[in-house]
């Protein structure tokens, strides 16, 4: 179920709201955990009821590894064999990610290094298989370290299924939430975080909505279309995309967010304008916040990450990244995208040993250029696509090649009488992406404002109880009117 549908918005939410606040109000506070569970539960079957076996599995088998890893860490169990029972669930998880996610890929790349002809099992991803499977992940290892608590198994059920996180993220850590399903200050619905869940809601659908979805429309024809593109129409294509996945993305999270603020839950913000960045690490601390963290604590350090040396720092640092590019998905271009970002951490790392800054315009121009290029990766079916858009990019004679004689000069703009004046002082190519650019620019001015937590922050006045009231009406009305498609990072 999308949350950007009218199902959603209109019938699931409100009655899993009032059932949940009711259930509290009778004071039947394990029945309204039991009603969240099997709404959560509902939300992720709604997609694919053929998934929902898998998810229960794996919560089930999580839940016993992880209860027995916390008591034995108390009880004094052998080091061993709590590192082999760590070990064993740990590898269970990746078997399930690795088989639903990555058995094609393995079999298409044995296949063809050595001529075998082993039959791809096309296999459906499950819906948030490696979301649920990181979390799940992450409390097994605080399991190992004694840092979890003997949750309940009810509350873990919520932990993992709680659905505004479910789907796509923030990848939540037990410390995020499970004090906060045991807190009596959540069983009561409070105004002031229903007030600003709905601001935060809103501003996330009309990311979505009218800024994502449009940006798709113009970046799709440019990845997937298969015909040659001249600088601007390639230009176009990179930074639509580059703003469709952020507002993608972001719209989803500040939705999930402002959903779980009405049941009072509090999950961690996973975007702080990541486009304002100056170099690349600040970047990966600005942008899929909680992914960042993930790695960092659960693969960066336990490969020793910065204590063994400069060279086994940077090492450690490249081979991050090309596994989380991997965790994108199967596919040589996610393993091409982390690489890229690996190197430019390493980089960046070196660089700093210079004690040499850049100026600060220079070092934002310079980051959001190599993420845009990096994107081209991240977003293109194949090497060839990547390579179309960006040999595109650099061709700037191309650009000039196209005569207003070439062009349908009544679309260029929403206003013909504008088409012929500025068809004499802008390339006739430019001018064929007119509005895109027009867009473009609009969106370099809303990357540069505050962002949509920055906006909900602080004392909800009735200004920004109005913007997001505004912003809410008519990304509404838009989702009755035109459905939006998947949000990208379901695919994930």
């Amino acid at each position: 179920m999308l949350f950007s549908t009218w199902e959603f918005i209109l019938a699931f939410l409100p009655v899993v709201l009032l059932v949940y606040f009711l259930l509290h109000r009778l004071r039947w506070v394990r029945a309204g955990k039991l009603w969240l569970v099997g709404a959560s539960l509902f939300f992720y079957a709604y997609w694919s009821v053929g998934d929902l076996g898998l998810v229960l599995c794996s919560i089930a088998a999580n839940f016993a590894f992880g209860t027995w890893l916390a008591q034995s860490h108390h009880a004094g169990a052998s080091g061993r064999l709590r590192t082999t029972v760590l070990a064993a669930g740990i590898a269970l998880n990746l078997a399930a990610l690795g088989f639903f996610k990555y058995a094609d890929f393995v079999l298409a790349n044995v296949n063809a290094l050595t001529g075998s002809s082993h039959p791809l099992p096309h296999l459906v991803l499950p819906l948030a298989i490696s979301f649920f499977t990181f979390t799940q992940i992450a409390y097994l290892v605080d399991s190992h370290r004694g840092e979890t608590a003997a949750y309940g198994f009810v509350n873990y059920c919520l932990f993992v299924t709680f659905f505004p996180h479910l789907i796509a993220g923030p990848i939540v850590h037990h410390k995020d939430l499970m004090g906060q399903f045991a807190s009596r200050w959540t069983l009561a619905p409070r105004y002031s975080n229903v007030l600003r869940g709905l601001c935060i809601f809103g501003l996330g659908l009309f990311k979505k909505l009218l800024i994502a979805d449009r940006f798709g429309t113009w970046a799709d024809p440019g990845f997937d279309g298969g015909h040659a593109l001249d600088f601007f129409s390639a230009w176009a294509a990179s930074l639509s995309y580059t703003f469709q996945l952020y507002f993608d993305f972001s719209g989803y999270c500040d939705m999930a967010i402002g959903a779980s603020l009405l049941f009072n839950i509090r999950l961690p913000i996973n975007f702080n304008s990541p486009y304002k960045a100056l170099d690349i690490r600040d970047f990966w601390r600005r942008w899929h916040i909680t992914l960042g963290n993930f790695l960092r604590d659960y693969l960066y350090i336990p490969l020793g990450g910065n204590r063994r040396g400069e060279w086994r720092t940077c090492a450690n640092l490249f081979l991050t990244f090309l596994i989380g590019g991997l965790w994108h998905g199967a596919s040589w271009m996610f393993v091409a995208w982390g690489a890229l970002h690996g190197a430019a951490l390493v980089v960046h790392r070196l660089w700093q040993k210079l004690r040499r800054p850049l100026p600060t315009a220079a070092a934002w121009v310079l980051t959001f250029l190599f993420v845009n290029v990096a994107w081209v990766f991240f977003r293109a079916r194949t090497m060839e696509s990547a390579a179309r858009v960006l040999g595109g990019m650099v061709d700037v004679r191309s650009g000039f090649r196209k005569t207003p004689a070439d062009l349908p000069i009544t679309f260029l703009t929403p206003f013909a009488w504008l088409d012929e004046g500025l068809l004499a002082i802008l390339p006739a190519s430019l001018m064929a992406s007119f509005m895109t650019y027009f867009c473009i620019a609009v969106a370099f001015v809303l990357i540069a404002r505050p962002n949509s937590q920055q906006l909900a922050s602080g004392a909800l006045d009735r200004r920004k109880a109005t913007l997001g009231a505004a912003l809410f009406a008519v990304a509404l009305q838009w989702t009755l009117v035109r459905p939006s498609p998947v949000f990208l990072y379901y695919h994930f």
